[in-house]
């Protein structure tokens, strides 16, 4: 059964520095850059991927975020953006998201779990255990705050079968093989993409995997900020340039049989709109 997906941005980001950011405009233009997140309709309910920035962020952008985050990429801070606004307009009730898929659990991809206290939150198991006790590097990408409602975690070790040469894990049972975690770490001690059967073939959300539309390209290349950036939040800059290097391969290799996208890109998120 392929699913049917909507596409949000669940968090517009502004930082200085357009060209080395989106790799055109003007140094004095900012820069633009989105939460790619999935609102995915099921016959287990609605399922969020990612769920971007939620509305305490928006509401107390410098107390949840950080000055740090904040002075960085620079967010929008507008209700309009949140999942959970986003899911009432498109006529849901956000009641009905009973399981959030996360890529990882840095603050701009977790944010709005309080905003959906009934979902099961699905995360690979390394990743929740580096949330949960982070060492002295990761204590600024993690917000305890953001999960401290309480949350039904479900956490998963590797195990499955292979996806297109990938390890995966069957996320949902009862879905079957239409949702699987994908583990892609690097940027996070536990970061996964999320593959989606969709009505147009398979979908990989590759979260902070990589970060620019030109770095699927047969011949790869990325602006030098996005650059530095990555190599720079990596906690395994080794391992992230392996799994780089093999999602450059899948979709080279697939011919758009397969979707990637990364949480970030404007102009891959636009492709969707």
């Amino acid at each position: 059964m392929a699913l049917k997906i909507h596409h949000l941005n669940c968090g517009t980001m502004c930082p200085h520095g357009a060209p080395l950011i989106n790799g055109h405009g003007k140094i004095t233009d900012h820069g633009h850059m989105v939460c790619h997140c999935l609102l995915i309709e099921t016959k287990e309910g609605l399922v969020l991927v990612d769920t971007g920035l939620g509305i305490q962020d928006v509401r107390y952008p410098q107390q949840r975020l950080g000055h740090a985050f904040m002075a960085a990429v620079r967010p929008v801070a507008d209700y309009r953006e949140t999942a959970f606004i986003q899911i009432k307009e498109l006529g849901f009730n956000p009641q009905d998201v009973r399981h959030i898929l996360v890529t990882h659990l840095d603050l701009d991809h977790a944010g709005g779990l309080p905003d959906f206290p009934q979902a099961k939150v699905h995360v690979f198991a390394p990743e929740f255990r580096a949330a949960m006790n982070p060492n002295w590097r990761e204590k600024l990408r993690y917000m305890p705050h953001q999960w401290s409602h309480g949350v039904n975690w479900v956490t998963y070790e590797t195990e499955g079968e292979t996806w297109h040469g990938f390890d995966s894990i069957r996320a949902i049972p009862d879905l079957e093989d239409e949702i699987l975690l994908v583990p892609l770490v690097g940027h996070t001690r536990g970061h996964s993409g999320i593959a989606v059967n969709t009505h147009q073939g398979w979908l990989l959300h590759c979260g902070d995997a990589y970060f620019h539309h030109n770095q699927m390209k047969a011949e790869p290349s990325c602006p030098i900020g996005l650059e530095i950036f990555q190599r720079s939040l990596a906690m395994d800059n080794k391992a992230r340039a392996h799994n780089l290097s093999r999602l450059q391969q899948l979709a080279q290799n697939t011919q758009g049989e397969i979707q990637l996208f990364s949480a970030h890109d404007s102009l891959e998120y636009a492709r969707y709109q």
